[in-house]
């Protein structure tokens, strides 16, 4: 199975809750779709960056959308007692049940 991993740390200058965790996730999320846009000039703008600094630009909002994801994670383990392996493995089995992901000891 081929992978991607990142390990992101725990932010210790705040107080996230779930709600706020959310609307942050959210807000993030339009940032990385407006440098999508940008790259594909959806926009209507007329793009004055290179594509290495778009790309770049839009590694840095899917970073920013990563660590809200992870800060939610951990909201949800120590704020609403979540089992985070046991949800992971359930996600593992929803994806080959649904056929967007095959063991294949070969890859």
């Amino acid at each position: 199975m081929n992978t991607k991993s990142i390990s992101l740390p725990k932010l210790n200058n705040l107080n996230p809750t779930l709600e706020s965790t959310a609307l942050k996730l959210m807000e993030e999320a339009g940032e990385l779709s407006a440098a999508i846009g940008k790259f594909r000039s959806l926009s209507g703008e007329k793009v004055t960056l290179d594509q290495q600094e778009i790309t770049n630009a839009i590694s840095r909002e899917l970073l920013d959308v990563a660590q809200t994801a992870i800060t939610m994670m951990f909201v949800l383990e120590e704020q609403w007692d979540v089992d985070l392996a046991e949800a992971l493995s359930e996600h593992m089995n929803k994806l080959i049940k649904k056929g967007y992901l095959t063991l294949d000891m070969n890859d």
